[in-house]
């Protein structure tokens, strides 16, 4: 039996995706079809093939992208998002095509023309946190552009990916607020939350870590829901403790809702209680107690 050839190398991984995939096909399967040939045709290969990248596949609605340079991964996310925005211009809500990039650099295995590994894994979990029409990268790909491309990046702090035994420092590319603000929410076809820290009522205070692991938790699962935009969590952990007005939060975080709440661990049960506030009305969308 011939043995396949497996070289290990490092890259640079670009993962994008569209935001709103699913509802775009509900609404015109053949119509949505045609639009992401086109944009591919027009945008991403014009765009990938001047910065140097390869396009390792194609999965479904997204893309996986390799480069040999991290600058040139991320001057290819930036030059993405800004052509599909110029693209985007005049038209109708449903013909807009909005992505969410995820960088990462790293090693990685290549079996044939496809790639596997950690850093692949880590790029596609970057592309679930980014913000519709953002980017995000990993503290690699940070370190090796920094200085070098004239974009602000913000540091969004330590998170602990799905499948990926250590956390990743991430950092969201400032102008990816810019290019998605450039487009109005198709149909609200995403919403804003923020998850406040859930507050620790067992009377302890080394069960801090416990209220904070679960609210981590809450914040991680709901980051791989396309059409949520969730808050980073350095960003709500600064109101920790803090007695919070959450009309005047929403508007400071661009949040639809804002999810609070407390937590008690007794023994081997949890209690907790939570309330989804809607930030524009002050009104309780939602509230439940759990059990378990």
């Amino acid at each position: 039996m011939a043995e396949t050839s497996i070289h290990r190398r490092l890259a640079a991984i670009l993962v994008a995706d569209v935001v709103g995939y699913s509802r775009m096909m509900e609404a015109d399967e053949v119509g949505t079809f045609e639009l992401l040939k086109e944009r591919r045709a027009q945008v991403l290969d014009p765009v990938i093939r001047d910065h140097s990248g390869r396009i390792v596949k194609l999965l479904g609605d997204g893309v996986l992208v390799e480069f040999a340079s991290a600058i040139n991964a991320v001057e290819a996310a930036l030059a993405l998002q800004q052509r599909m925005t110029e693209a985007n211009k005049g038209l109708p809500e449903q013909g807009r095509v909005v992505l969410r990039i995820g960088i990462n650099l790293g090693d990685v295995i290549g079996e044939g023309s496809d790639i596997y590994g950690e850093g692949v894994n880590v790029a596609a979990r970057l592309e679930a946190l980014a913000e519709p029409g953002g980017i995000c990268l990993s503290e690699k790909v940070h370190n090796e552009v920094r200085g070098k491309i004239p974009v602000a990046m913000k540091d969004l702090g330590l998170v602990q990916l799905k499948n990926i035994a250590a956390p990743v420092r991430i950092f969201g590319m400032e102008t990816a607020r810019t290019i998605s603000s450039a487009i109005p929410p198709p149909g609200k076809e995403f919403t804003t939350v923020a998850i406040l820290p859930l507050t620790n009522i067992s009377g302890s205070a080394e069960q801090d870590y416990f209220a904070d692991g679960i609210t981590e938790d809450i914040i991680t699962e709901l980051s791989r829901f396309k059409n949520l935009s969730v808050v980073a969590r350095n960003t709500t952990f600064a109101y920790k403790g803090q007695s919070v007005n959450v009309a005047e939060l929403g508007r400071q975080l661009g949040a639809d809702f804002i999810l609070e709440g407390s937590i008690r661990l007794l023994g081997q049960r949890i209690r907790a209680t939570v309330q989804l506030i809607d930030a524009q009305t002050g009104a309780q969308a939602f509230a439940e107690k759990f059990h378990r």
